[in-house]
Order: C-alpha cells, then structure tokens, then sequence
C-alpha cells in the first residue's frame, strides 16, 4: 500500500483527540509499537517503553524517525508516569500491575490497543471472541470476505494488531478482528458491528481468578452493542445461552448439536442455514479441509456471521472447502517413518487440547505440558482415558507433574516425561505405532519455555524436520 493512502479510514476525530496528547505506550511488541505508530501519525507525543533492551525488538522507521517519540528501555514504566496524560498498555500487563494502579489513582486516563484503535477508524469491526477457534473462525471469515469480493484486514489477537490494520485500511475494507480476554480488561467504549461469542470454558485463571470474572469479561464484547448490529452466538454452549437475555443486539444462533428453527446447524451431516420453516445445506461436513467437531463449530460461527453481514451461501461453501487451517492449529508438519507430526501449540488450555485428541481418528502419541495458568487437567485426563486414540502422554514442561496426577487418577498411565522439547519429539517417535501420529497440543501457554505459542510451535516444527533429516 502506498504511504500517501494511510490513514484514509482513520475518524477525523481521532485527530483532533490526540494531537500533542502525550501518551505513556508501555509494551513495545507488536500491539505497543503499531499503537505508537498509530498515534504519532494522530499527532500524539509517545513515550514507548519497555523492560526488555531495545534490541529485542524491530523498531520501525516511523518511531525511530519521530521527534515526537522518546524511547525508555530496559527501565520500569513508573518514573515515566509524570511525563504522560495518557497510559497505554499491552494486554499481557495486568489491571493490578502496580504503576498502572498508580496512574489510574493520578487521574490518568487507561487505553488498551484495541479499543484505542478501534475508536480511531470508520472502517466496520466484526469480532470474534471465545476460549477456543478464534483464530481459525477469524480467519475462516477474512477468506469469506475477500473471496466475496472485499478487502478484509484479519487482526487483533491473531497477530496482527489492528491499529496496524487501522492505519492501513481503506474506505470501503472490513476489519474482521480476534479477541482475547486481556484485551477486553480495558475495553470501555469498543463496538463492534458484528460479534460472536464461539464457546467459553476455564482459561487464564492465574490472572482472571474466577470464571465468574472470565464470563464477565467475554460479555463486554457486547456491552455497546444494540438491535442494529448482529450477534453470533454458539447455542451448545450453556454458558453463552445463559448470558444471551442481557444482550440488546439481534441474535443469530448456531448449533453443531441441538435443530434450530433458524440459524446455521450441522442438519444430516451438513453445514446448513434454516430460516422460515426451510434448510438450505451449503455443503457435508466431511468436505471441510480441516479436521474435528470443534472446526465443525468454527464453521459454523464463521458462515453464519459471513451470512449476517451479506456473503453469499456459495461463496462460503467454496471459502469452507478450501480453507487448509492455521499454523499452528492441528497442522500437519511432516512424516518420519510413516509417523505424521501435528502442531497443535494454540492449544494453550485443556478444552483446546480435548478438541484436538477428539479430532485424532488412529493411534496417537499426545506431547503435553508447559506454562500453569491455574487451570485443572481432570477432565482431560479423563477424555485422554477415553478417547480409544492417545495411546501415549509425552509430558514437559512446569505442568508435567500436574498433568501426570491428572491422567493417572483418570486410569491413564501410560506417561513418560522429557526434560525438553526435543527430548519430546525424540521420545515420541520411539512410542508411536507406524501409520500413527504425533500431536503437539500442550494444554499450557509456553510462557515457561518460550515468549509464545507461536515461538513453540516454530520451535517443534523445527525440531521436527531436524529429526526427519537425521532419520533420513
């Protein structure tokens, strides 16, 4: 895109908000540095900083450029509270963080990245959140629109943070945008004009404490929402069917599970929209590329928010057939003596790690393990017992012995523990039966082993082709 059409979509408003506005932007990873980006091109005065040495990141011409940018590393965020109106935070910083209660006692006023940037555009925001299949139904739902014909910018927890998305839009694009809890902590004016919720179940306990709290703040996706915007949300999930009276936009339903009399359902085997009495199956589940009920749920999510927002039905039949998946997500990577390596490292929690062992359909060797985010392995434990497929747990990671309670109080004690990752994929090739499989699907975040998920996954796949070199 040419440098003179940035901005084009950007809400006059947002000039006026943050000219010579000084903003504190702590976090200077993706979403920090393209917030900084965002607001020196509004005018701001911004202040980015970080713990980390300033070599830990690629810092972009526009920052370094700036005049208007002072760059505080490897110093606290504290002592430049003084020099701010404005504090800016990246989701991984906690509400409770000390000097983020320090300047909301001061008066100052407290941004996110995502609801500063969505603030700042005229560009329409569909949004999607749930514990798991954001980044599949997101993605999903960018290729729908395109292939309708649209420019869509897919962004915000995926990756690719949306004021990158914001700055760069055009009028006339769509902003489809994934996102996470810690995002909503500090959204207060963020209105979407499509949202779903795809399911919800424990998560980020070690900073959200209660589910109660984690229910609460899945339902702030809504909280600006009204009867002209459309709602999306997974009938299945009591949950969300539970939270679905206090909603003021319209609502539309789907359902892999329960018939509907409108919505998109999984009707004999398949993907269908049922409105007015009629069916009208768009495709058979067997023709999606990508395995397991729960990318059945994802899409079913995505068609039936691409419907709401006008794709037509053939269009998202052709966009399901097609879709390979996510890096990341059940990815095929390679085979070692007729053994398949999958790369599940978004499965960051147990419910994410159940869909995946419930997708395997032959004899599995499943690596578990990784950061504690406080949350409980009993019931996968019990599916794992279950599933007829995880015929071996290779267990890593600060989780390992949690895991191995877990799974041995289930009646599953076939465990083996590897002091690494590649000690892991060493081990699980040894275990695996020919013709069977090896899936990485932690359960954990990375954060004990690596910066993220994708790190991880990055990590396994390489360690993974090392080992189908050396194998020959």
């Amino acid at each position: 895109m040419a440098e003179m059409s940035k901005g084009t979509a950007i809400h006059p408003d947002a000039f006026t908000q943050y000219a010579n506005r000084s903003v504190l932007v702590v976090g200077a990873a993706r979403s920090g540095l393209a917030a900084a980006e965002l607001l020196l091109f509004l005018g701001a005065r911004v202040i980015l900083n970080d713990v980390k040495p300033r070599e830990s990141f690629h810092l972009s011409d526009a920052v370094l450029s700036s005049d208007r940018c002072e760059l505080h590393f490897e110093s606290p965020a504290e002592p430049l509270l003084p020099k701010c109106d404005t504090l800016l935070i990246s989701p991984g910083i906690p509400l409770d963080t000390p000097f983020v209660v320090k300047a909301v006692e001061q008066g100052k006023t407290l941004l996110g990245e995502l609801d500063f940037a969505a603030s700042c555009t005229l560009l329409p925001i569909v949004a999607v959140s749930g514990t798991n299949g954001k980044t599949t139904t997101v993605s999903l739902l960018g290729e729908m629109f395109k292939k309708a014909g649209r420019v869509a910018h897919v962004a915000g927890n995926i990756g690719y943070p949306l004021s990158a998305a914001v700055l760069n839009g055009e009028p006339g694009d769509i902003l489809v945008t994934e996102v996470s809890s810690f995002q909503l902590e500090t959204c207060t004016g963020f209105h979407p004009q499509a949202a779903a919720l795809i399911n919800i179940s424990p998560d980020h306990l070690d900073r959200h404490k209660t589910m109660d709290t984690y229910i609460r703040l899945k339902q702030r996706l809504f909280q600006h929402m009204d009867q002209h915007d459309t709602t999306v949300l997974n009938y299945d999930d009591a949950i969300i069917r539970a939270m679905s009276p206090q909603l003021q936009s319209a609502i539309t339903w789907f359902s892999r599970i329960e018939p509907l009399k409108e919505g998109m359902v999984l009707s004999e085997g398949g993907i269908a929209w049922c409105e007015q009495g009629e069916t009208r199956e768009l495709l058979k589940a067997t023709e999606l590329r990508i395995p397991g009920a729960h990318n059945v749920e994802n899409a079913l999510a995505a068609s039936a928010i691409a419907h709401r927002m006008g794709v037509p039905f053939p269009v998202i039949a052709y966009t399901l057939k097609s879709f390979k998946g996510v890096e990341h997500r059940i990815e095929d990577v390679a085979s070692i003596r007729d053994v398949r390596f999958l790369n599940d490292s978004k499965g960051t929690n147990p419910d994410s790690t159940i869909k995946a062992v419930q997708a395997m359909t032959g004899p599995t060797v499943l690596i578990l393990g990784g950061y504690d985010k406080g949350t409980s392995f009993r019931e996968l434990g019990i599916i794992i017992r279950q599933s007829g497929t995880i015929q071996h747990c290779v267990l890593l990671g600060q989780t390992a012995e949690q895991i191995r309670e877990a799974l041995h109080d289930a009646g599953f004690v076939s465990t083996h523990h590897a002091e690494s990752l590649r000690a892991a994929v060493k081990m699980s090739l040894g275990l695996a039966e020919e013709g069977g499989t090896v899936l990485f699907s932690p359960a954990c975040a990375s954060f004990d082993m690596f910066n993220d998920y994708e790190e991880r996954g990055r990590a396994f796949k390489q360690l993974v082709l090392e080992l189908q070199a050396k194998e020959g």
